[in-house]
């Protein structure tokens, strides 16, 4: 039977992520045994730096809310401002694509990334012209065609 989970961010350990000069750490709040419709992480990023690259969804949703610091959200309309206290959604599709950075010279952005999990996703990274595949068989990431 599965059961509630409760989880601290200070206890976490860190996924700390380094791509093409940024840096960020990703600190899972869900199992996957646990909830398997659902995903949410802290993500903590660095000042001047930016997470995850300009990507969007095939398949799943995402919402960030803002816990300390400020960002700049990427988007198809152009950049958005965001703070502490601000949630932004994110739908499938290119309407939803999105990358954060941290807008700070000196203070670290920490926000919640809630999500939902689909066994099977395409995430399209537009700057890199790439897909990434996710399946319960695979998990790759191919050139755009």
């Amino acid at each position: 039977m599965k059961e509630s989970q409760v989880k601290n961010i200070n206890n976490i350990e860190p996924n700390n992520v380094e791509r093409d000069g940024n840096k960020f750490t990703i600190k899972a709040a869900t199992d996957a045994e646990v909830l398997g419709k659902c995903t949410a992480s802290f993500i903590e990023v660095e000042p001047g730096n930016y997470a995850f690259g300009y990507h969007y969804h095939e398949v799943n949703e995402e919402i960030f809310c803002i816990i300390s610091g400020e960002g700049a959200i990427r988007t198809p309309k152009g950049e958005i401002a965001v703070k502490a206290g601000d949630a932004v959604s994110f739908p499938t599709g290119e309407g939803g694509a999105h990358v954060i950075r941290n807008s700070s010279a000196t203070e670290k952005l920490v926000y919640i990334d809630f999500g939902t999990r689909s066994n099977f996703e395409i995430a399209h990274l537009i700057d890199a012209k790439k897909l990434m595949i996710n399946t319960p068989f695979t998990n790759t990431i191919i050139d755009e065609v």
